[in-house]
């Protein structure tokens, strides 16, 4: 454990250093040292095998170094798509491990985002908004809940109108002379 950890740290900080500014410039400097020294050495063997070598070497440790610090990132990024697909509501649950998948069932899950893509596409094309079929759904629902509404405000105020007109009649009955009620 503690060689991962360490090979985690160091690949952590040289992804970090090797991007810089000032690791470009280290490098080129160097280049243009080897460069200049050209004619000091005849430009020798030696002098050829030294750059050859030191680049080949600095290639080698950095593509374990890439290939690390570009696993730890894709595993990051998974996690959080998996998340976001996990939140939101209608989104497919089942592909939020999708990348553990094999490549018949990548397939199968690629061919049925096509079908999706090409009715969405065709809806596009027509005129109408390409929305997910659940979000759809949702409004459809919420119209129908508004139209149920507008139904019971209307039988409220009929119902009130109702109320109104009986307390009038009371209100007419009350101011009316005792002998005239009946």
């Amino acid at each position: 454990m503690a060689f991962n950890e360490t090979f985690s740290r160091a690949a952590k900080w040289t992804a970090h250093a090797s991007g810089r500014p000032t690791t470009f410039a280290i490098a080129f400097g160097i280049i243009l040292v080897w460069a200049v020294t050209g004619p000091i050495f005849h430009y020798s063997d030696t002098w050829q095998l030294f750059i050859n070598t030191g680049t080949t070497i600095v290639t080698f440790l950095m593509v374990f170094l890439i290939q690390n610090t570009q696993n730890r990132d894709s595993i990051a990024m998974q996690i959080k798509l998996d998340e976001l697909i996990r939140a939101l509501s209608g989104a497919h649950n089942a592909v939020v491990s999708l990348e553990d998948a094999e490549e018949p069932e990548l397939e199968a899950v690629k061919k049925r985002y096509d079908e999706l893509a090409a009715r969405a596409k065709a809806r596009e094309k027509s005129g109408r908004d390409t929305g997910s079929p659940e979000l759809e759904q949702e409004v459809d629902d919420v119209k129908a809940t508004a139209d149920e509404a507008k139904d019971v405000a209307g039988e409220a105020k009929d119902v009130a109108g109702d109320a109104e007109r009986t307390a009038r009649k009371a209100e007419q009955e009350v101011r009316k002379p005792k002998g005239s009620r009946d």
